[in-house]
């Protein structure tokens, strides 16, 4: 997801929190079990979307809806959308391509969400309940995934562009600051923490490689080769007790031995463009959206780390990176169309191995 510098900021740092009402309901083809959500002020262009957040002990999924300058809050359990606008946003060019891009990535920390903005490579502190900013800081590179590590009050912030990790302090929440930096040899791409045993994972994107990093220590402590080929890894995300990390590859999962050395224990395909994942812990499944052949996967995990079929759902072309509530909902991002899809796979609760 390495960018080109943006060629002008547009717009000032201002966040206004407004409740704007439920827009268009309406499934895209009859029977997937597929409804939407249109992003305020999205143009008929589609909107830039990348990371999504969902904020499960609040009922909410936190949408960073690129250039239109504003992050979308959705409430899953009415359906009210909120819009928190004011956000920078910037011209930038991509493979011969102009777009506007602004806030592109969000994570949930201790009663703050943290926003990063490709406009003016910020992270700014939003409250968690009233949706009223905080402060803001400017990082050495655009920010691209955001993961907060809880044991340490951190931030930290995947830079590709820089081949390193950004560490923020978010010990006063409402105040991010610089608090170091990780170097590394690839473009980081994905991350998962494991707090409970203080453990950091992200993905060599550029050279198909995924690496355990200590929290306490910033370093490197293993490599991994995930084979997920030329295009390499994309999003992770870690089962509740730590033994398996799931990979995405571009057309398919892999389940690695996170607690001991990293093989590959299973794969299992989904169809071609996945980004980055989701993982319900209680009902041990993975969810993953192929943008390409649009199709949502979702995959259950067994105690012996196989992953297996569960549900595969229809979505729409360019659909990706999904985060899953806690009844099971898939919000999922469609960038082209400027919107979110809400998908609610049929599964049993007790069905997972």
């Amino acid at each position: 997801m390495t960018m080109r510098s943006p060629r002008a900021v547009v717009s000032s740092l201002v966040f206004v929190a407004v409740s704007v009402p439920v827009l268009a309901f309406a499934g895209p083809a009859a029977g997937t079990g597929v409804t939407e959500i249109v992003l305020p002020g999205a143009p008929s262009e589609g909107v830039s979307l990348d990371y999504l957040a969902a904020d499960r002990a609040r009922h909410r999924v936190w949408v960073p809806a690129g250039g239109t300058g504003g992050v979308v809050v959705i409430d899953t359990e009415t359906r009210k959308v909120h819009r928190i606008g004011g956000f920078p946003v910037a011209e930038m060019e991509r493979n011969g391509r102009k777009r506007i891009v602004g806030p592109s990535s969000a994570t949930v920390g201790s009663g703050f969400v943290y926003v990063g903005d490709r406009a003016d490579s910020s992270v700014c502190a939003v409250n968690a309940k009233s949706l009223k900013r905080g402060g803001c800081v400017t990082l050495s590179s655009m920010p691209d995934g955001l993961a907060y590590v809880a044991s340490t009050q951190e931030v930290w912030v995947t830079a590709p562009r820089e081949r390193a990790i950004l560490v923020l302090d978010v010990s006063h929440p409402a105040q991010p600051k610089p608090a170091g930096r990780i170097a590394l040899v690839g473009d980081p791409e994905g991350y998962a923490v494991d707090d409970a045993h203080g453990v950091f994972y992200t993905n060599y994107e550029d050279q198909d490689r995924t690496l355990r990093i200590a929290i306490p220590s910033r370093t490197v402590t293993a490599t991994w080769e995930p084979a997920c080929g030329e295009d390499g890894p994309r999003g992770l995300v870690l089962s509740a007790d730590g033994r398996f990390l799931m990979v995405a590859c571009p057309d398919h999962l892999e389940s690695l031995a996170a607690a001991a050395d990293g093989r590959i224990l299973s794969t299992l395909p989904t169809g071609a463009g996945v980004d980055n994942l989701d993982y319900l812990p209680s009902r041990r499944a993975v969810y993953a959206a192929a943008a390409a052949d649009a199709v949502l996967t979702v995959a259950t995990l067994d105690e012996e780390g196989a992953l297996h079929a569960a549900a595969s759902l229809t979505t729409s072309q360019g659909a990706r990176n999904a985060v899953v509530t806690d009844d099971g909902d898939a919000y999922v991002a469609c960038g082209p169309k400027g919107k979110i899809l809400i998908v609610r796979p049929a599964l049993d609760p007790a069905g997972a191995h």
